[in-house]
């Protein structure tokens, strides 16, 4: 299964919960079959804000159902955004995150900055009954090192941005393969395959 299809199949559910309409199981391309952790990002063109980004980390669904149930709730359930209007699509670059099975990071937590690799590990903290994830891409882009891509984490779950020292917190990471439009249904690019 390529990235050209995992972003063309989450266009295709942007567009459709955009339009109101629902995107058929029977669209989905066959090798799409077996469970994955996918994101889909949505970002403004040619700017690069986000617009929208919500996934599954856990391989819960098959990749095809999870790329369609995450494309829509990007299109319109992502709470830090109003839903993407039909307009808007045309002006807007989706992106595919397909990820590695999370596994906890088994160091103590002074030595966590030194084995996370920035722009190669994603990250989740769970701690106190609260959970944040940020994708392998995040800190590259908003150029962190180690230390403040952990405390950005541990806000990003709503904790305080030492969180991730606290004995309690577990952090699990993963590796991602991230595909994109470079223009709004436009080539579709690989841009990042660390894993």
């Amino acid at each position: 299964m390529s990235g050209e299809v995992a972003v063309r199949l989450a266009r295709k559910a942007v567009d459709a919960e955009a339009a109101g309409k629902s995107l058929l199981g029977k669209e989905i391309p066959a090798g799409m079959e077996s469970p994955k952790g996918v994101f889909v990002t949505l970002k403004t063109y040619p700017e690069g804000r986000l617009r929208g980004c919500i996934g599954y980390p856990e391989p819960v669904l098959p990749q095809g159902e999870a790329i369609i149930a995450s494309a829509v709730s990007a299109t319109s359930k992502d709470p830090r955004f109003s839903p993407v209007s039909v307009r808007e699509t045309d002006s807007i670059t989706v992106e595919v995150t397909i990820l590695t099975v999370p596994e906890t990071i088994d160091s103590p937590k002074s030595e966590l900055p030194s084995r996370i690799v920035i722009g190669r590990d994603g990250l989740i903290i769970s701690c106190r009954g609260r959970r944040g994830l940020l994708l392998p891409q995040v800190p590259e882009e908003w150029g962190w090192d180690q230390k403040e891509y952990l405390a950005q984490l541990s806000v990003k779950a709503g904790l305080s941005p030492d969180a991730w020292m606290r004995p309690d917190a577990e952090i699990k990471w993963f590796r991602g393969k991230v595909f994109t439009e470079e223009t709004p249904r436009g080539n579709v690019v690989e841009v990042m395959s660390r894993t």
